[in-house]
């Protein structure tokens, strides 16, 4: 048995070298298909939220666990706050999210309450890396406005964190359940990082060194 807090230990250890290039500068490139400006880094963000609330509301809609739903609807409505915020910065008023990205496609295809709550854990630590280099960009371009923005949806990632600790100290009662958990965790990071260096390298870029 194991409790929350070592549970993301591990997990950030185990993935370190993924996590940290997710967290890299070379984030951003992967993202906005090379094309680091403002409006392509907000669609690649509206893009990402939006997905996020789609996931999450889907898990709440067919959760059994009611812990689980309440944390997944929670989760679900600050997604949508946080598209529709960013939705509400874009020049493209009639800019729709498309590309579904890899880590919500593996995020929808988990079905049981502990691997969902596994692979929550995974995509918030994933997110997290990201969501510091865009608030890095809006820094960095004399935005501080934006970057204060991004900064709360930071914020609210690491109550989404909480919430998931929470979660998994209800959903796994055995040593099986928490080794479930721990590879959906590493599945979503997984995703989120064949992603990411699939996108570098049709680009002709070098994924691996941290920049």
């Amino acid at each position: 048995m194991t409790d929350p807090d070592t549970f993301v230990e591990t997990v950030t250890e185990d993935n370190q070298t993924a996590l940290s290039r997710l967290g890299s500068s070379k984030s951003l490139y992967a993202d906005t298909g090379g094309d680091i400006d403002t409006e392509p880094v907000l669609e690649a963000t509206a893009d990402a939220e939006y997905a996020a609330w789609q996931t999450f509301s889907a898990w709440a809609d067919n959760e059994s666990n009611d812990e689980a739903q309440t944390a997944f609807e929670t989760t679900a409505d600050e997604e949508q706050d946080h598209y529709e915020t960013v939705d509400g910065k874009l020049a493209d008023d009639d800019y729709e999210p498309s590309e579904v990205p890899t880590l919500h496609e593996y995020l929808r295809d988990r079905d049981e309450t502990v691997d969902r709550v596994g692979a929550f854990v995974g995509r918030i630590l994933a997110s997290q890396r990201s969501k510091n280099q865009v608030v890095g960009y809006f820094v960095g371009d004399a935005d501080p406005q934006t970057a204060s923005l991004f900064r709360e949806f930071g914020n609210d990632l690491d109550e989404q964190l909480e919430r998931a600790k929470s979660l998994l100290e209800t959903v796994c009662e055995t040593d099986s359940d928490w080794d479930r958990a721990e590879d959906a965790a590493a599945g979503a990071i997984e995703a989120a990082y064949d992603e990411y260096v699939e996108s570098l390298e049709a680009m002709g870029a070098n994924p691996k060194p941290v920049c």
